[in-house]
């Protein structure tokens, strides 16, 4: 894989695992120090499942529980709650994601209300403006909806990141590696 200029694999589904070729073995499988393979398998939950995946294994969606510990697990990020029973995740002292009740996410989608609406129209049933925030380029995001799992995280990806941009050089967390 290294030879065709591959130096990072992602593997799909509701989880992303990624890192560098010479750590991963054949799709389902972890190759570890050594000859050691273990096989990956996808974390079932009890509830509402997701099927359709080529080889017929129904997989669990993202739960806000999933989402808060998705949140959590990037650089310098810590769990607030402003408002009494909304919790949000934040990176130095800005909020990156709404996280509520858990049934929804909060993010941002865009520098500006255009740039966020391009979601909206994508998936009018699960998008909607944040309320107050919203013409500032903030989404609420409806878990278990038809946005799928993968694109939430990228969404939330997004939104650390355009976060992390903003604030001062010395506030910033350090990079993961």
């Amino acid at each position: 894989m290294r030879e065709a200029g591959v130096d990072r694999l992602v593997l799909g589904g509701d989880y992303r695992l990624e890192g560098p070729v010479e750590e991963l073995g054949a799709v389902g499988e972890l190759r570890f120090a050594g000859s050691e393979v273990r096989t990956i398998r996808p974390r079932r939950r009890p509830g509402s499942v997701r099927s359709g995946l080529s080889e017929g294994v129904a997989m669990a969606r993202l739960t806000g529980g999933d989402v808060l510990e998705y949140c959590l697990g990037k650089p310098g990020t810590w769990q607030d709650e402003p408002w009494e029973g909304d919790v949000v995740a934040k990176v130095g002292d800005k909020i990156f994601a709404f996280l509520g009740s858990g049934d929804a996410v909060g993010v941002k989608c865009g520098a500006n209300r255009e740039e966020a609406d391009e979601l909206v129209d994508t998936y009018p049933g699960d998008v909607t403006k944040s309320a107050y925030i919203g013409r500032s380029g903030w989404n609420t995001v409806r878990l278990g909806g038809s946005v799928p799992d993968e694109e939430i995280l990228e969404l939330i990806d997004t939104s650390y990141q355009l976060i992390v941009a903003k604030l001062p050089k010395s506030r910033r967390p350090p990079v993961a590696e």
